[in-house]
């Protein structure tokens, strides 16, 4: 099971990464995906709608199963991936590089509840 060591992890098995501009990338984890099993079918939150961590904010659905989609942090959906939405499968190739949206936070959001790759990894037992 992959972990990048720069990304962070929800206990919900989302990611979220940091980029330049301030903001963060969301996406789900390979745990995640490879449970789902084929992934046919992304609801994401919409854009401009303000999230609360733990909160489930979308829905992966797979040919076995559906899972909702739980906001790893506080903050604002700027912006939406329109390749993995309409190419859902994409997230089996590459799960860390699949994000599905992406997040604005406020200055005081806690990061704290995230979760390190080793951390997470500990929490999966593997």
């Amino acid at each position: 099971m992959k972990a990048p060591e720069n990304y962070l992890y929800s206990a919900e098995h989302m990611w979220v990464k940091h980029v330049e501009d301030g903001t963060w990338l969301a996406g789900i984890t390979d745990y995640a995906q490879d449970l789902l099993g084929d992934v046919v079918f992304i609801e994401p939150p919409l854009v401009g709608s303000h999230l609360v961590a733990g909160v489930s904010c979308g829905i992966v659905e797979s040919v076995k199963t559906g899972a909702d989609l739980f906001a790893p942090l506080n903050g604002e959906v700027i912006a939406i991936n329109t390749d993995v939405i309409n190419t859902p499968e994409s997230i089996q190739d590459a799960p860390y590089d699949a994000w599905i949206f992406k997040i604005k936070t406020t200055e005081n959001t806690e990061q704290k509840h995230l979760l390190s790759a080793a951390d997470y990894k500990a929490l999966l037992k593997v």
